[in-house]
């Protein structure tokens, strides 16, 4: 087994855990915050928007099954990395677009990614991902963790998250877990 780490921000973590953890290869997703300089922060803290935490998964996955490029192209689909410090109704700089790159060749295929998607003219505007070099995670709050699954009658999960997952499932059946 090939297990390696990739960190994206791309919006609310409650969607982009829901998303990432349907790919197959990918063993655990974890919602946390990352990219501040605030050790240990807190949902409140970085729902303040001063924290420089940006609300982010970490995920563990098997590069025998996927590729990080694939991983890449699924985080800058299943959002909206075009728009700075929201996504959708929510506002604020730990909404922004995120890549937090353990290594060179993350950085490398970020940046190819990145130029793929913006050359292939998804979106109307530019995208605005930062590609930052990986210095810390920390886990949200347990509540955080695994939130559609413990909430799937929340409006928010009803209204946001599923829809999503439905334009997701279509666009990246191949890359679906069984």
């Amino acid at each position: 087994m090939q297990k390696q780490l990739a960190t994206f921000g791309g919006g609310c973590f409650w969607c982009t855990e829901a998303i990432f953890k349907e790919l197959k290869g990918v063993e655990k997703v974890v919602s946390g915050y990352s990219g501040g300089k605030i050790k240990d922060p807190n949902y409140y803290e970085v729902s303040e928007g001063t924290s420089g935490h940006a609300e982010s998964i970490q995920l563990t996955y098997d590069s025998r099954v996927i590729s990080y490029e694939a991983l890449l192209e699924v985080f800058f689909l299943t959002h909206n990395p075009t728009t700075p410090d929201r996504q959708g109704n929510d506002i604020g700089s730990q909404y922004r677009s995120i890549i937090f790159c353990h290594d060179e060749e993350q950085k490398n295929l970020a940046e190819k990614v990145k130029k793929k998607i913006e050359s292939e003219k998804i979106y109307d505007g530019s995208i605005i991902t930062e590609i930052l070099p990986y210095e810390n995670f920390y886990s949200a709050e347990e509540y955080h963790q695994n939130y559609r699954e413990k909430n799937p009658d929340a409006p928010y999960c009803q209204f946001v998250i599923s829809p999503k997952l439905t334009k997701f499932r279509q666009k990246f059946s191949s890359l679906l877990k069984k």
